[in-house]
């Protein structure tokens, strides 16, 4: 008898040693072994060696299977990832939620009716993004586009839409020259290409909605220079529709824009806010762009095209873009920019000056006297942050306090028209720019060439998380 189970443990070691021929369900594998350990078949020795046998097996098998399997997946700093192993193709997927609460307002007040609204106390998404690049055929052929899914509607519109924002191909074979084609914004400043996600502040200043020129649809030419060196330099140029986001231009006109960046102590700096990297050594970057442009916009917005609310030097609104002829403005404008970064503490500044040339409409003045209405407008903002746990280690290091003042003329010629911000916030860098927590609030004002000034407070609360 004891030979017949000698014979039949044979065989069914036989079977076990070939896993590759069925699997073995590993509770039923457990429970053979210790049957015929209790049966005196095997001794503990022969068990443990049996184990040991089947594991570095089933080690090899699985040192295989990794090696031929073509991809690979993963979680880096850009999301989800899944990539060839030749390195040659890669895809990398990241979603973006940022929730906020505002009272009184939403956005900012730019009139008078806007500063003698109902208040409101609004809770919103005001940003869920799907981002998805990566590279194609070799590493430097990039690729990147973003969705934004599902905005809060602002009441009396039909509801939220979906739409892509950005979506560009970038070849990148040579770091000292670059092409970039598709749909994205514009490297004019700093604070507009910024990512909202990597900001100082709930919301970009007051500046932001007046003097960007935002997303366009075009190539740009780009590179980095003298990497390293006190000579170390970025430049980009290029050409665009100037018809805004997600629209086809409206004449032969086009959008010519250029930008030079000169790191002037020899270390490049990054597109973010807040000194989140705690820069060893001091930072920084002197920029100064301009652009010029013929068309029916007066402003652009995440939204495409737009129009200025403020009066033009005529003393009447500017033509709205669906009633405005063909090349009826010549829009101009110059950015002087300052950034920097050291051991916590963060800089930043822009000065925009902008001129629009009006060449006027039949029946709301001579065309003749049109032509000669041009307006000048002027903005600036200057923002500072600093993690003070670096003076007083008592407080949390995740915790920056920042300030910010900012300010608008929409029309030089006009006196006592300015806007002003002030704005202070407190963040909570649970990880990064990737999950913060954001508490700002503004004193705005608004001076009025006739009647009284205006003025608001508004505070924000919002937290941002991107996995």
């Amino acid at each position: 008898m004891k030979f017949v189970q000698l014979v039949g443990a044979i065989v069914w070691l036989g079977f076990l040693l070939q896993g590759h021929a069925w699997a073995v369900d590993p509770l039923y594998d457990d429970t053979l072994w210790n049957v015929l350990r209790e049966k005196e078949i095997i001794t503990k020795e022969d068990w443990v060696r049996i184990q040991a046998a089947q594991e570095k097996k089933d080690e090899a098998a699985h040192k295989q299977l990794d090696s031929e399997f073509p991809l690979a997946i993963g979680y880096g700093r850009k999301g989800f990832e899944i990539r060839t192993k030749d390195g040659k193709f890669a895809t990398q997927l990241q979603w973006r939620f940022q929730g906020r609460w505002s009272y009184p307002d939403r956005g900012d007040e730019d009139s008078f009716g806007d500063f003698n609204d109902n208040p409101e106390s609004t809770f919103e998404l005001r940003r869920v993004r799907m981002k998805i690049g990566g590279h194609g055929y070799q590493p430097w052929i990039k690729y990147y586009f973003e969705v934004d899914l599902q905005p809060t509607r602002s009441a009396g519109t039909s509801g939220s839409d979906t739409r892509v924002i950005d979506w560009r191909i970038m070849l990148e074979k040579f770091k000292f020259l670059s092409l970039q084609l598709g749909q994205w914004k514009v490297d004019y400043n700093r604070e507009r290409r910024d990512s909202s996600g990597a900001q100082q502040f709930v919301e970009r200043s007051i500046v932001n909605s007046v003097f960007t020129i935002d997303r366009q649809v075009g190539a740009m030419l780009y590179g980095h220079l003298a990497p390293g060196t006190l000579l170390d330099s970025r430049y980009y140029a290029g050409v665009f529709t100037g018809s805004g986001r997600g629209e086809a231009n409206d004449d032969d006109n086009m959008m010519y824009f250029g930008r030079i960046q000169w790191n002037f102590l020899g270390r490049d700096l990054k597109w973010s806010q807040s000194d989140i990297e705690y820069h060893k050594q001091p930072t920084g970057s002197v920029a100064f762009g301009a652009y010029t442009t013929i068309g029916k916009c007066t402003r652009w917005s995440s939204s495409g095209c737009g129009v200025l609310g403020s009066p033009s030097s005529l003393g009447a609104s500017f033509t709205s873009d669906g009633n405005a002829l063909d090349g009826q403005y010549r829009v101009e404008g110059a950015v002087e920019e300052f950034s920097f970064k050291w051991r916590g503490l963060s800089i930043q500044h822009e000065f925009h000056w902008k001129q629009i040339k009006d060449a006027g409409r039949p029946g709301t003045a001579t065309i003749a006297a049109a032509r000669q209405s041009t307006t000048n407008l002027r903005g600036s903002y200057a923002q500072i942050g600093y993690f003070p746990h670096y003076v007083i280690p008592v407080i949390p290091k995740p915790l920056e306090v920042a300030f910010r003042y900012a300010f608008v003329d929409p029309n030089v010629d006009i006196k006592n028209d300015k806007r002003q911000e002030f704005t202070g916030a407190i963040n909570w860098f649970f990880a990064g720019h990737k999950n913060k927590l954001t508490l700002d609030a503004s004193h705005l004002t608004l001076d009025r060439p006739i009647g009284s000034d205006q003025h608001e407070q508004r505070v924000r609360l919002q937290w941002d998380v991107s996995f």
